[in-house]
């Protein structure tokens, strides 16, 4: 998540980043600067209660907020491109993301279903 927004910041690629499935305060806090979160509602509420002062920085990451376009413009990053061949291959080599898209590809097509079924029983 952090090298996509720094990639994306770096070389003014005009969208927004957003995190989420955030499961800690220590994951929201290492994506703090980021153009959008979504936030559980428990989890808010933890951020809501935090006591950040000047004695509690120590929880905080450094530099804070942990992301910035300032530090993304100031890196030594190369452009990349892929063709079909090298992104379905560097696709494979993360496998945090081929498990999390296949993961997401499931959930949604068995949210779809539900949706159907629900809208199937009332026609």
């Amino acid at each position: 998540m952090r090298a996509i927004y720094n990639h994306f910041k770096h070389f003014d690629i005009p969208t927004e980043i957003m995190g989420a499935s955030f499961r800690n305060l220590g994951q929201i806090l290492a994506l703090s600067g980021c153009d959008l979160l979504t936030i559980s509602p428990e989890l808010l509420q933890q951020l809501a209660e935090m006591d950040i002062q000047a004695d509690s920085a120590a929880s905080l990451p450094s530099p804070f907020p942990a992301l910035s376009v300032v530090a993304a413009k100031g890196m030594n990053l190369k452009p990349v491109a892929y063709d079909e061949a090298s992104f379905r291959w560097a696709l494979n080599e993360d496998a945090m993301a081929t498990e999390k898209l296949a993961e997401g590809i499931r959930a949604f097509t068995a949210d779809t279903r539900k949706l159907e079924a629900f809208i199937q029983s009332y026609t």
